[in-house]
């Protein structure tokens, strides 16, 4: 049996994806033949698309169809995994290191010490209270008593008691006592307390040749004469040996003791109660009740129940005999003459031992109460093998009538099951010692004990579960690990059972798996390697504390090596990987280990031969190489040095470009935690970088920077949210210098905003940064008008090189406008005087860390802002808080709506309006106003305001992260702008956002790894009979013709017309109206926004309201499109703001239930000039692209499944798109309409991408408003509406003319419609009008709305949208109204 082979086949189903209908064409009944196979755009291959002019397919059950079926039916789906359930929630925490996890360890592991031996036998003198019958038992330790004269017979015997108690600890000290005094015992007693201190004391008492004990609890001893029996007082035994101990009553009656003990210690914890909590550790084990009397039948020795403790498996064996189809045919004096030894498993006596030990381990942990099992049978060695003998002697003793009893009680035993599994297999090892003994070198063989109870534990694995009762073969499992033969399988089962969940792991832990799997990595066994690296990604997965014992025992060089060898499947790799990454997660014993053991190398050396996009490469491994590299250097200086040197960032770039994102966080993760915050407590002073060069250090800085820049706009927040964390760790350590270029956006200055903040992350934009360095010579004085500010700048430390000083305080330059909230007089005067106080007579201190280049600082400022201000609202407020620890506060800003007085926000200053304030420059500060930022300075202007600048503004007191300053008094401009660095040290860090993205990996290692998910089968037969109900409205879609559709269904009028009806009426403060809306395919359910973007959704044949909810928070509102998402399975809800930003919500339909799954910035840089985006985007579910585009320069191509960008198509024109449609049949394939009349047909599947381009709306160059494919397969027929009025027919493969032209709305059209199947195209118009006309140009029909009786203005039709399988039209006006109009000829709602 492969294990590696059956271990990756399994973990490659569960590698990260929680999809299981990506790819189950096979499963359906659907039967496909493709001959064309064109990948869209994907380096990996990971999809590919079927082009589906050459495919045919016929859908078993249902009806025949002409045409594909596979081609309307896309299988692609994107957004459902592991990182896509609900990443705004609740933040996933990592291995535990407390609480519930660490219960399976042994409180405290103890020993016992000491052992006193008490024997008061008194050989050949009867006690008074005891009748002997005839035969009488009189084995004593197995010896004869009367076989020797008495004194002898006692020494001896006490001497074999001694070597039977030595088997079982044999590092004790042992005291022997035979028929002492009081005083002899009491001196005995104090000694063994003396010589074993904290440790236990076992306190052994045979009370055979003595009365019963007397009702008071009172053992009996002798005088010195030994004419008298002398009580002892358990009271006073108890004082002497103190806690901890155990006693081990061997008398008649000895259930009195226990009596008398239970109820001295009860009156001492009374009487404790008040003094404190008492910590008394006393155990008892005795013969029998209290009315009881040792047996005395020939059968049994006199010390019954000593043997069963000191020799359990002679005693069992010999009571076995007497009961067994054996004892006619055994001699029983073979039994003392088993071959072999205790601890040698492969002999018969030792396989004995094993087996025994097994059944009554396994008996106990079934029986006992956890935290009783682990207290008797984990704590202490001895304990424990005297508990699990006592369950034998309990069976045994039963069976002659008398009952042992044990403090802490113990559930009755004697009739567990498990006791018939050692009666076979002990009858199987007897059946083999005839011929054993006769020849000593006959083969043992083996007992089929632990085969069958391992093939026992695989049944319950085969149907178990945590809701039915656990294995009760998990302590034999462990037994099993001990042996070389069984190990392998017991291995494998083991993580199988691991596997089914945390509760499993708890439970072996609990069982005592640990010591074991800990010592077997220091095997060099090869197949064991495999399924040892899974067993400690389970354990590592539930419980963090295990890296102290790993690192302790040297456990970490085991999983490096085996990370290090290529022979091992990439996702067991991945878990070495995983396991490494806890070890040193936070464990600075752990970090300085395993950069001895060269792990830094190891990793960086496997991320280098993976190459981006190599498909072999298995992402998870990837992704824990980078986050194994990011927690071994965090906070620790010396490694981070080491990656510095190793050119880490060099090594991990590449990766940021990987198509999962999960690789590209891991990658930013490693790439941010390398960066020196100097938190690192561990060194002193600048300990730990004298073998890394300071100008090597600010490169490894600058680069690893530049690299958090390229992906600051990624497609996933995963991504994006590590960005955050990895700039504020930068903003941390470069504080100074960046607070100081954040103010330098406060100053006014004469130019436009846009001009102030150069546009990040366009590329090829030629937008330059402005350094703002000033040079002074040596102790040159700086002009009066600028002192104040410089004061401000001392945070900022200037540096000197060559002789010149360059501060990096652009405050420094000229340029600050008088009558500006940044010059009065007032801070002139109090703030007046030279440079910092770090210049002293041209000497400047250097500051740590060095400054890098001021642009770079520039960019980093404009990455914090476009965080602020993200789509998701998670990254946002890491946004902000990042920008709080350069000292901007942001200030949230109320929408003002803008009215004809007012000039038009420009999009720059609108984006700016929540998190930018403290970058927001314009041409004056007067124009604060025109971005409706409510935002002021701390020092009065000199200028009187104008009066409508004061109204609803608030003050910003501080841009520190600092809330008890928020009530302070003004204290002059410096504090806002360039606060002194806050509290120092662990308070500090408190400020820095936390990475979510280890925590969250280390969840995939949690859950199951070696089964597939169970709902696969319910959402494959969901699927399936959407699949079926889609096909079939396709055709009758096909065949309808469109009779022409008439207003059977119109609903949701406006609230004047339906005033009862407040569920199915619009808002009527929504001023801009219905903006768009779509019809769910499945459900009778319509959803639509309006320019606010509030997205509402109803069951229009209930006509209730089922859900409302805001698209976001930010003042800038602004809707371009909805879409569904994986409308064929559980569908998502994707809203394209104006923006261009694009967010994804599910379980919308479901009243506040609304979750976000990923929110992104579709389109980055805008041209210049250029106010607003105004986005067009387009889902295509085929190839899982989405496609965006708008006043920009360029088309945009998403990969949702990647979260990436994936194309970017630039335009040959200057002009702006207006419209855009993919196709829902091509894979790749969509047409934009320019805003001067052009239509372009793209392919992302061909290299040069633009098919073709035709300029079909000549009429005034009128602007393209709607767009889109003719339903059918033929992949270049479009229609295309202009704002004329015209409606275009082309057939772009063919490069001719428009073959129709439709004359629809003279120079008011305003939306158009496609039906996706049916052969019909809608169009509405300004003029409250919408027509329906087929592909030949027909007009079918026409929908006019009328004025109420109450003479409301209808508003003019804004968007049309058709249900994708059936003939419904929905149609949204601007006066916040939609009607759905049906077929005619459709079944009436």
């Amino acid at each position: 049996m492969a294990l590696g082979d059956s271990m990756a086949s399994r973990f490659s189903q569960s590698s990260m994806a929680l999809a299981v209908v990506s790819n189950h064409l096979e499963e359906l009944n659907i039967s496909t033949s493709t001959t064309g196979n064109n990948s869209i755009n994907h380096e990996d291959g990971e999809r590919s698309v079927r082009d589906s002019e050459t495919a045919s397919s016929s859908y078993v059950g249902g009806a025949a169809m002409t045409t594909t079926s596979m081609a309307y039916l896309p299988q692609t789906l994107v957004l459902c995994e592991l990182r896509h359930d609900a990443f705004e929630g609740s933040l996933p925490s990592g291995p535990s290191d407390s609480g519930l996890v660490s219960k399976w360890r042994p409180r405290d592991r103890m020993k016992t010490g000491c052992v006193a031996l008490v024997l008061c036998l008194n050989i050949s003198v009867d006690p008074p209270d005891v009748i002997k019958i005839s035969p009488c038992a009189r084995m004593e330790c197995w010896i004869d008593p009367f076989s020797m004269a008495p004194q002898k017979a006692l020494e001896t015997i006490g001497r074999t008691l001694n070597q039977q108690y030595e088997r079982w600890q044999p590092r004790a000290r042992y005291k022997i006592s035979l028929d002492p005094t009081v005083d002899e015992v009491k001196k005995l007693c104090t000694t063994c307390r003396k010589y074993a201190k904290s440790e236990r004391v076992l306190f052994h008492y045979n009370g055979h040749g003595v009365p019963k004990p007397t009702v008071n609890g009172e053992i009996w001893l002798f005088n010195k004469s030994y004419t008298q029996y002398i009580p002892l007082p358990i009271g006073d035994l108890d004082s002497w040996l103190k806690t901890p101990s155990i006693y081990v009553f061997d008398c008649s009656a000895a259930g009195m003791i226990v009596n008398a003990f239970v109820e001295l210690q009860d009156w001492t914890a009374a009487a404790s109660a008040s003094s404190g909590p008492s910590a008394r550790d006393c155990i008892l084990l005795a013969a029998c009740e209290a009315h009881e009397t040792l047996p005395q039948s020939a059968e049994f020795p006199a010390d019954v129940f000593t043997s069963c403790l000191t020799t359990p498996i002679k005693m069992a064996l010999r009571w076995f005999c007497t009961r067994s189809l054996l004892r006619e045919s055994l001699d029983y004096s073979l039994i003392d003459r088993i071959p072999g030894r205790q601890t040698d498993r492969k002999t018969l006596l030792g396989e004995l031992n094993w087996i025994f030990t097994a059944v009554t381990d396994t008996i106990a942990w079934n029986v006992l109460p956890h935290d009783l099992f682990q207290r008797l049978f984990r704590q202490d060695l001895l304990v424990a093998s005297l508990f699990r003998n006592f369950l034998l002697a309990e069976r045994i003793m039963r069976s002659a009538n008398c009952s042992p009893l044990s403090h802490p009680i113990l559930p009755p035993t004697h009739q567990h099951h498990m006791w018939d599994a050692w009666d076979m297999a002990a009858e199987i090892c007897l059946s083999q010692l005839p011929t054993l003994v006769e020849d000593p070198n006959a083969e043992f063989q083996p007992s089929p004990f632990f085969t069958e109870q391992l093939t026992a534990f695989e049944v319950w694995l085969d149907h178990g579960s945590d809701l039915k009762k656990p294995p009760e073969q998990l302590p034999i499992v462990l037994q099993v690990l001990l042996s070389q033969c069984h190990r392998f399988r017991a291995l494998v089962l083991l993580g199988r059972f691991l596997d089914m969940g945390s509760w499993a792991v708890d439970l072996a832990l609990s069982v005592g798996i640990f010591p074991y799997v800990l010592k077997l990595l220091q095997t060099t066994t090869p197949e064991l390697r495999q399924i040892l690296v899974f067993i400690w990604t389970k354990i590592l997965a539930l419980d963090k504390s295990c890296q102290v014992d790993l690192v302790k025992d040297g456990g970490h060089a085991y999983f490096i090596r085996f990370l290090d060898s290529v022979e091992a499947y990439p996702e067991q790799r991945a878990m070495a990987a995983f396991v490494l990454a806890v070890i040193v997660d936070g464990h600075r014993r752990g970090q300085e280990a395993c950069i001895e053991a060269g792990l830094i190398h190891v990793c960086l050396r496997h991320l280098q031969v993976s190459s981006p996009g190599d498909s072999q490469t298995e992402p998870l491994f990837l992704q824990w190489l980078c986050l194994c590299l990011g927690k071994l250097w965090e906070d620790f200086a010396e490694a981070q040095t080491m990656g510095v040197l190793a050119d880490a960032s060099a090594v991990l770039a590449p990766l940021l470009s990987e198509p999962q994102p999960e690789v590209r966080a891991a990658a930013v993760f490693a790439l941010g935690t390398v960066l020196d915050v100097g938190f690192d407590t561990s060194r002193d002073g600048a300990g730990g970088e004298e073998d890394c060069d300071d100008d090597e250090k600010v490169r490894s800085e600058a680069s690893i920077v530049k690299n958090l820049l390229n992906v600051v706009s990624d497609g996933s927040p995963l991504v994006r949210a590590e960005v955050a964390v990895a700039l504020a760790r930068f903003a941390f350590g470069h504080n100074k210098h960046l607070k100081s270029v954040a103010a330098a956006y406060w100053k006014p200055q004469p130019n436009s905003v846009l001009a102030a903040l150069p546009a990040f992350a366009v590329k090829g934009s030629g937008s330059g940064y402005t350094t703002p360095t000033q040079y002074m010579p040596h102790g040159s004085i700086v002009p009066s008008a600028v002192s104040p500010l410089l004061r401000v700048g001392e945070n900022s430390q200037p540096v000197v090189r060559d002789g010149r000083v360059f501060t990096s305080s652009p405050l420094a330059t000229s340029g600050i406008l008088h009558g500006s909230p940044l010059s009065d007089d007032s801070s002139q005067h109090s703030d007046s005087g030279i440079v910092a106080d770090s210049i002293t007579n041209g000497v400047v201190n250097h500051a740590r860390p060095r400054p890098l280049d001021n642009a770079l600082y520039s960019q980093c400022v404009l990455a914090m802002c476009t965080l602020a201000k993200d789509p998701s609202p998670r990254i946002a407020s890491l946004g902000r808080r990042v920008l709080s620890i350069i000292g901007i506060e942001s200030v949230v800003a109320k929408s003002v709506r803008s009215t004809p007085g007012n000039a038009q926000p420009s999009e720059s200053m609108a984006n700016a309006s929540t998190s930018l304030t403290g970058l927001a420059r314009s041409s004056s500060w007067f124009d604060m106003n025109g971005g409706h930022l409510p935002l002021t300075f701390r020092t009065p202007p000199v200028s009187p305001p104008r009066p409508s600048y004061l109204t609803g503004m608030r003050r910003v007191y501080s841009l520190e992260f600092r809330p008890h300053l928020m009530n302070s008094p003004d204290s002059g401009l410096a504090d806002p702008l360039l606060a002194t660095a806050g509290p120092s040290g662990a308070s500090e860090r408190s400020f820095l956002p936390q990475s979510t993205i280890y925590n969250w990996s280390c969840g995939h290692f949690s859950k199951p790894l070696l089964t597939a998910t169970d709902d696969s089968e319910e959402i494959i037969a969901r699927r399936e009979e959407r699949e079926k109900l889609a096909l079939d409205r396709i055709a009758k879609c096909q065949h309808s013709g469109g009779g022409g559709l008439t207003a059977s269904l119109p609903f949701l009028l406006t609230a004047v017309n339906r005033l009862r009806d407040q569920i199915a009426s619009w808002d009527a403060k929504f001023e801009t109206g219905t903006r768009t809306g779509l019809l769910q395919p499945f459900s009778p359910v319509v959803v639509a926004s309006d320019e606010s973007e509030t997205i509402r959704i109803w069951n229009y044949e209930e006509s209730t309201l089922l859900n409302s909810f805001e698209n976001h928070d930010y003042p800038d509102k602004g809707i371009s499109k909805l879409c569904l998402v994986n409308e064929l399975d559980e569908s998502l809800l994707l809203v394209a703001s104006s923006d261009g930003n694009v967010r994804i919500w599910k379980d919308y339909t479901s009243k506040g239930q609304q979750k976000l799954v990923t929110a992104l910035s579709s389109i980055q840089g805008h041209r210049p000039g250029v106010r607003s985006v105004n986005a067009v985007v387009d889902w295509q579910q085929q190839s899982g692209c989405l496609f965006a585009s708008g006043e920009v320069s360029s088309i945009m191509a998403w990969d949702l499944d990647k979260e990436q960008l994936v194309n970017t198509i630039p335009l040959s024109s200057d002009c702006s798109i207006s419209a855009l449609s993919a196709s829902h049949i091509h894979g790749g394939q969509f047409v934009a309409g320019f805003s001067d009349g052009f239509v372009r047909l793209y392919d992302t599947r061909t290299p040069e991408m633009l098919v073709s381009a035709t300029q079909p709306h000549t009429q005034r160059l009128e602007k393209i408003v709607g767009i889109a494919f003719q339903p059918g397969l033929e992949p270049g027929k479009i229609v295309s509406a202009s704002q004329a009025g015209y409606i275009q027919f082309l057939d772009l493969r063919h490069l001719r003319d428009t073959y129709l032209t439709i004359d629809a709305h003279r120079g008011s059209l305003t939306a158009l419609a496609v039906h996706r199947h049916a052969p019909l195209i809608a169009s509405g118009s300004a003029k409250q009008l919408i027509k329906i006309f087929n592909l030949e140009g027909e007009q079918l029909g026409s929908i006019r709305y009328y004025p109420s009786f109450m003479a409301h203005k209808i508003g003019s039709v804004s968007s049309l949208t058709f249900h994708p399988y059936e003939v419904l039209l929905a149609a949204g006006t601007a006066d916040a109204c939609v009607s759905i109009y049906a077929d005619a000829t459709s079944t009436a709602r």
